[in-house]
């Protein structure tokens, strides 16, 4: 008899440096959570590690001067113009200082209200009350100042990333406009740095003649010794101190697989393994949603592939066995769900369960439990994840 469903434990670890051994001591630290607070660790639980550890153990770092060389070698021209770059002192300022180091010029063209994540200077409110179009209207900066002033802080830092972003070298201008070709009328050279719409961004600049990369293009390979990304160049990177900022992991595929072999090899138990980033959800407060990495989990165990297969409970119960209560409705509904088909989820009960994919929602799970300040907890432990109702 089981009296929990899914839990998820954050895994306390040593702190990891370059060059540790990564999946040595997330086993150790299984087995010793596990013996220290009398839980079982079983077949199909499953163990999330943080993009973060992963690459700082493999030491993927860059250096600004090294971005910026990989900057300037892609662009012939010295007049650049960055688009949609997130508004962030850790993901994208330290970017952009590379980026000015590797240029004469640097036009930022930044969307507004918000970024594309959500980080918001001004209002929508505000840009309406001042009769502001934000799918066709374009500022420069002076323009943008004379209509919104200069209350532009963000809404949870206090930040006001017009003036910051400014402040990184004096060799950047900044615009405001939604249309990535505003961008054109001072200079065909363009980076697009918006993560999830990129591609669309980037046919678009494409289409209309210009000389167009992206983010997960610089630094596909090492520049004079440094770390690197042949998937996302520095697209996920984070800034590790004022002149080193850390590239999301390499290798995750043999990654993980090398973590599940071993703990196997120490528990005798097949658990799924993966590697996370970001979660996807969006702070109903502030709206800002927390995705800025490239994806959710770049790398996990086969067990990890799909979307789960659910009926919606309360759906059933109101539906088809309304006129059951008690243990005779527990036990319908527990028959209903060990006969629901493997392979065609039945429709009609499934309605309302959005068919997200298992890498997704517990990637968000785990980066939700580890948090991203000082838990100490880079390894999360999921069990009974692929658990249901029938099997309690």
């Amino acid at each position: 008899m089981r009296y929990t469903g899914v839990t998820a434990r954050g895994i306390l670890t040593p702190i990891f440096q370059q060059g540790d051994d990564l999946i040595g001591e997330i086993v150790k630290c299984l087995v010793n959570a596990s013996e220290a607070e009398g839980f079982n660790l079983n077949n199909r639980d499953i163990v999330a590690v943080t993009e973060a550890v992963v690459g700082r153990t493999q030491g993927n770092y860059a250096t600004c001067e090294q971005v910026a060389k990989a900057f300037s070698q892609t662009f012939e021209s010295d007049e650049i113009g960055l688009v949609f770059p997130i508004l962030s002192r850790n993901r994208f300022a330290i970017l952009l200082k590379s980026f000015a180091m590797g240029a004469k010029r640097i036009f930022l063209q930044l969307s507004y209200p918000s970024d594309e994540v959500g980080n918001t200077f001004i209002s929508i409110d505000d840009a309406d009350e001042k009769g502001v179009n934000i799918f066709t209207d374009s500022f420069s900066e002076q323009e943008f100042r004379s209509i919104f002033g200069t209350n532009t802080k963000h809404t949870f830092t206090g930040v006001d990333y017009i003036e910051y972003y400014k402040s990184i070298n004096e060799n950047i201008e900044i615009v405001f406009s939604n249309d990535p070709k505003y961008i054109l009328n001072f200079t065909n050279d363009v980076l697009v740095c918006d993560v999830h719409t990129r591609f669309r961004t980037q046919k678009i600049l494409r289409s209309a003649g210009a000389n167009v990369y992206r983010l997960d293009e610089i630094m596909n390979e090492s520049i004079d010794g440094s770390g690197y990304n042949p998937l996302y160049g520095v697209l996920g990177s984070n800034k590790a101190s004022e002149e080193r900022l850390k590239l999301f992991p390499i290798e995750t595929d043999k990654f993980v697989v090398d973590l599940q072999q071993a703990i196997l090899a120490k528990t005798g138990k097949l658990m799924e393994c993966m590697v996370y980033g970001d979660g996807g959800f969006k702070d109903p407060v502030g709206g800002i949603w927390e995705l800025a990495d490239p994806v959710i989990s770049p790398s996990f165990t086969s067990g990890l592939i799909g979307t789960p297969n659910e009926l919606k409970i309360k759906y059933v119960a109101d539906e088809e066995f309304a006129h059951l209560s008690g243990e005779e409705l527990s036990c319908a509904l527990k028959q209903k769900i060990k006969l629901k088909s493997v392979s065609q989820p039945e429709q009609i009960f499934s309605d309302g369960t959005t068919p997200r994919r298992y890498s997704d929602l517990v990637g968000s799970l785990s980066d939700l439990v580890s948090g991203s300040g000082d838990r100490g907890t880079p390894v999360v432990l999921v069990q009974n994840y692929f658990s249901d109702y029938a099997l309690s």
